[in-house]
C-alpha cells in the first residue's frame, strides 16, 4: 500500500500568489485599515491634529544653501526658483512652529492616551516642518506616507513605530481624517487643496460625527489661489460656509484658534458625552 503524499498546498494567508492577486484585493485594503488601528491602540493615540502643505517648501537653512551654492553664470530661471525657496521657506518655519506650540501644549494635557498628536503625510516640505517641530517639543509625531513611483521617503521626524506607508490613497485619507481633531492647511499644490475642499466638503454637508477645525495659513497665498466671496456671489455656497475655516497668519494665532477651539469642542464642557461620563478636570479648569 503507497503512503506517498502530494506536496501540501499553501494556506491562503501565506499565498503570496492569492494576496497580490486582484482577488486578494480586500484583503490588502483590510490591512491597510487594522494594521494602523492596531499600531494606534498600541501607542496610546487618541486623537490627531493633521498638518497638510506643499512637500517642496525647504528650510531657511537648506534654501539659503541652495541660493549660496548658485554658480555665477546660473541660469536666470534658476536663480528665481532659489530666491522663490527663500520666500516661500517662511512657511516651514512658521509650520515648524506651529507644531511646537501645539505639541508643547497638548504634552500637559491630564490623559491616559496622546492627545491632538501632531500628523502628516509623512514626506519632505511642510510635513518634515510639522514632524519636526512636534519631535522639538518631545512628542510623538504620526507620518501617513504613500508609496509611489517617484519615491517619497519618510522624514527624519515621524516616531518609528507610528511611520506608515500606504499603497491605496484612500486609505491614507481615512486615517487623515478618522482621528483628526484638526486640519492645518499651509500653502501648497494639488493634493493640498484636495485635502482641504475634501473636509470643507464633509463638515459643509454635515457628514462629519465630529467637530473637526480647519485652519488656513497664509491669507496672501490663498487669496490669490481662491476666491471664496466669488463662489458666494455665484450662489455656490453660502456666506456661512466660511465659517467652517479661519485664516490665520502667524504659527501663534494659528495656535491660539486650535487651543481654543480644541478646548472648547474636545475638552470642555461643550464637547459631546457619553451617558454617564465624567467630566474630566481640564473641562473644569479650562473651560
Amino acid at each position: 500500500m503507497s503512503t506517498n503524499h502530494g506536496e501540501s498546498a499553501p494556506l491562503a494567508y501565506e499565498n503570496p500568489q492569492f494576496l497580490n492577486s486582484p482577488d486578494g484585493r480586500i484583503l490588502r485594503i483590510m490591512s491597510e485599515y487594522t494594521e494602523p488601528l492596531a499600531r494606534f491602540r498600541r501607542e496610546q493615540i487618541q486623537d490627531t491634529v493633521v498638518f497638510f502643505g506643499s512637500a517642496r517648501f525647504l528650510s531657511s537653512e537648506d534654501a539659503s544653501h541652495v541660493l549660496d551654492q548658485l554658480p555665477s553664470g546660473a541660469d536666470e530661471s534658476i536663480r528665481k526658483a532659489a530666491q522663490a525657496s527663500i520666500d516661500m521657506a517662511r512657511y516651514y518655519e512658521d509650520a515648524r512652529r506651529m507644531a511646537y506650540l501645539l505639541s508643547e501644549w497638548a504634552a500637559q494635557i491630564p490623559a491616559r492616551r496622546k492627545r491632538f498628536v501632531v500628523t502628516t503625510g509623512g514626506g519632505p516640505g511642510i510635513m518634515e516642518a510639522a514632524n519636526r517641530g512636534a519631535r522639538e517639543a518631545g512628542s510623538k509625531t504620526i507620518g501617513l506616507n504613500i508609496r509611489l513611483p517617484f519615491e517619497q521617503y519618510p522624514n527624519a521626524y515621524i516616531t518609528p513605530s507610528l511611520n506608515f506607508d500606504f499603497h491605496y490613497f484612500f486609505m491614507r485619507k481615512f486615517w487623515f481624517a478618522y482621528l483628526a481633531k484638526a486640519l492645518v492647511i499651509f500653502p501648497g499644490g494639488f493634493g493640498t487643496m484636495d485635502e482641504l475642499f475634501e473636509i470643507l466638503t464633509l463638515a459643509q454637508t454635515q457628514k462629519l460625527a465630529k467637530k473637526i477645525l480647519v485652519v488656513i495659513y497664509g491669507r496672501q497665498y490663498w487669496d490669490r489661489l481662491i476666491n471664496f466671496q466669488a463662489m458666494i456671489d455665484a450662489g455656490a455656497i453660502s456666506a456661512s460656509d466660511l465659517d467652517l475655516f479661519k485664516l490665520v497668519d502667524s504659527p501663534e494665532e494659528g495656535f491660539e484658534f486650535l487651543k481654543d477651539g480644541l478646548t472648547k469642542y474636545h475638552l470642555g464642557p461643550d464637547r459631546p458625552r457619553r451617558v454617564g461620563e465624567v467630566v474630566p478636570e481640564i473641562a473644569k479648569t479650562n473651560p
